[in-house]
């Protein structure tokens, strides 16, 4: 009842996660991302600790195979979960059970996974991998969006819309974006529009944050209000 795409961007380093349903609050539950590390996607009958369990692993230093392989054998409901994962170097392991609702499957390529179930059909995969490959050029949250907004036109989930997320993750544990539309009419433009508003304040304002590297972060408010007017004149 579900897809969503899985994605490393090669210029950032990046990881992020797209998905849309026919369901409500798809971000609550679908998408965990271990940051530098990999991420997952557990959906049809959703198993949350397929991404609880499965980030410790990945943390632990298996790789997405091997975590699969670890998650599926502790879960006797595992034919009727979808399940897909990409580790830090960029392998994909990927499960459909039998009892998953057609149509399901799912498609990796360079650099990304993708992975559905309860489609319109096998196209619905094909249109969001072939318009996330079309659109390099864009910035990696609106390239997740684009390739979402391309399943979609070729049927999404066969159910209709609901809710939809977008999370991405730099090298902190914290979220570089994370974003929701638990119950919306159109749920993917929804995304759209807090992905530009995140342009405002947010993205200006996340560099001033704590890191590991320096962890104090920037509390000099004169310097994060100037860096976000330099942004607008840019914008202007």
């Amino acid at each position: 009842m579900t897809w969503s795409i899985i994605a490393r961007d090669s210029r950032t380093g990046q990881l992020g996660i797209a998905v849309a349903t026919k369901f409500f609050a798809v971000g609550a539950r679908v998408p965990f991302i271990a940051a530098g590390l990999g991420a997952i996607a557990t959906q049809a009958f959703v198993n949350p600790y397929y991404g609880i369990d499965g980030v410790k692993l990945l943390r632990e230093g298996l790789n997405a195979q091997d975590v699969l392989a670890a998650l599926l054998a502790t879960d006797d409901g595992r034919e009727s979960r979808q399940i897909h994962i990409m580790d830090a170097s960029g392998a994909i392991a990927a499960h459909t059970g039998r009892d998953c609702t057609e149509w399901c499957g799912h498609l990796s390529g360079s650099g990304f996974s993708i992975a559905g179930n309860m489609l319109a059909g096998p196209d619905v995969l094909d249109e969001t991998a072939k318009t996330y490959i079309a659109n390099d050029s864009l910035p990696f949250p609106r390239r997740l969006l684009a390739a979402m907004r391309g399943g979609e036109a070729a049927g999404g989930d066969k159910r209709g819309k609901q809710s939809a997320a977008l999370l991405i993750h730099g090298e902190e544990e914290w979220s570089a974006l994370d974003l929701r539309a638990d119950d919306h009419p159109d749920p993917l433009a929804e995304l759209e529009r807090l992905e530009q508003v995140s342009h405002e304040l947010w993205v200006h304002f996340r560099s001033s944050l704590p890191t590991r590297q320096n962890p104090a972060g920037s509390t000099d408010r004169s310097v994060i209000d100037a860096r976000i007017a330099a942004a607008r004149t840019e914008q202007s």
